[in-house]
């Protein structure tokens, strides 16, 4: 098996995801096209260099469809050769292109892979892709279909987390976030957008609330006790009959914010660093993908993390970093007290609760988050995961070189 290095990482600073956000003008095409472009230059590269390119779009409808990856490759100039794909396996989709680009780097099927993923929430709503998961109801009757949010405060509710415990989660997301950026942490890795004129539209982050207190989240309803009440808090106690309610205590506050955004990710062999003259900046280790009881739909990170963990003879003490997708403030807490994990070493500078979640770049994003902050602390090893819908999620080690 041949070793797969990460050479670079770029993204797109992360826009509100509504009319009046920063990137609501710009195209999911050309937020991916102009990051694309942008990593070819700063790493000078051919395009014929690359032998495959995969971009996650968790609503692979209207101008996010069609391959959207190829057609980017096309519009950044990297000529008629390199092939694209795109991928959705709900929010895994981003760390799931950096997973099939090491393996067939690893395989030695490729020398050099791009992958990452981009989302204009703004322009493409959730859920505007439909499926059966929601329409058909013969899968309803055996699968039901139960939305994140509530899936989430099951999640808290069998944990024992409160109100109180998660609007606390957020706030220090929201602490670290704003820290993290007045400090410059994701400057070197985040290509300014423009628009068609070149003007420069957005520079950082849009969706950071700083100063955000626990007594102000603690102003915000219950955003899913409503939908829980129109019958999937039913379902859900019908498959945990220990529970007597379900306690709703996921707000927009405490949940990961809609925001536009792209992330792409080079990876690469030994050859293609010498080739190309540029140096690895870590390895990956390995990655594991898996699946567990879709109405707790937001649990799969423990299981994939054990699995992969497991795989590499590591301990979770063995890990430095661990960035685990803010989706909803449960899902990192559940993570940390399950490993007994430092709260220091997780998500150190904030996650999606504070600076969003662009569905299909969020695991991309991650990846650079967690390799960026290692360099900045002289750490080795970080773990990178994220749920998905229906109990999926995906696991990605990387050791810093």
């Amino acid at each position: 098996m041949n070793t797969v290095y990460v050479y670079d990482h770029l993204r797109t600073p992360r826009g509100r995801g509504r009319p009046d956000g920063a990137l609501h003008e710009v195209p999911p095409v050309h937020l991916a096209a102009g990051l694309l472009a942008s990593l070819r230059a700063r790493n000078g590269f051919t395009g014929d260099a690359i032998d495959d390119v995969g971009l996650g779009i968790v609503m692979p409808v209207g101008e996010q469809g069609a391959d959207l990856t190829r057609t980017a490759l096309l519009a950044a100039g990297y000529g008629d050769t390199v092939t694209g794909f795109q991928v959705n396996r709900f929010c895994t989709s981003g760390l799931d292109t950096v997973k099939f680009g090491h393996a067939l780097i690893a395989s030695g099927q490729a020398d050099a892979v791009i992958g990452g993923g981009v989302e204009s929430m703004s322009r493409v709503p959730i859920g505007a892709d439909g499926g059966a998961a929601y329409v058909d109801p013969r899968i309803g009757v055996t699968h039901p279909y139960i939305p994140n949010g509530v899936a989430a405060d099951l999640m808290a509710t069998l944990n024992g987390f409160t109100r109180d415990d998660v609007d606390a989660y957020a706030a220090e997301s929201q602490r670290r976030a704003a820290e993290a950026v007045a400090g410059g942490r994701f400057a070197k890795s985040i290509d300014p957008v423009k628009d068609v004129i070149g003007q420069i539209l957005l520079t950082h982050d849009e969706a950071v609330r700083p100063g955000t207190t626990r007594a102000d989240l603690a102003k915000l309803k219950p955003a899913f006790a409503g939908v829980g009440a129109e019958g999937f808090d039913s379902i859900v106690l019908q498959r945990y009959p220990s529970l007597k309610a379900i306690d709703h205590v996921h707000t927009g506050g405490n949940s990961s914010g809609i925001v536009d955004g792209a992330a792409v990710v080079l990876l690469g062999n030994e050859d293609f660093g010498k080739r190309h003259g540029v140096r690895p900046r870590a390895r990956v280790l390995g990655s594991v993908s898996g699946a567990s009881e879709p109405l707790l739909s937001l649990g799969g990170p423990l299981p994939v993390a054990e699995r992969l963990l497991g795989r590499l003879r590591m301990s979770p003490a063995d890990v430095d970093l661990y960035e685990v997708n803010e989706a909803f403030a449960v899902v990192p807490m559940v993570v940390a007290r399950h490993f007994g994990l430092d709260p220091e070493r997780v998500n150190p500078n904030g996650g999606a609760i504070a600076l969003g979640h662009p569905l299909g770049a969020t695991g991309a994003i991650l990846l650079g988050t967690a390799l960026d902050e290692l360099e900045r602390r002289g750490e080795a090893t970080a773990l990178v995961t994220l749920c998905a819908a229906a109990g999926q999620a995906t696991a990605l080690v990387i050791e810093r070189v």
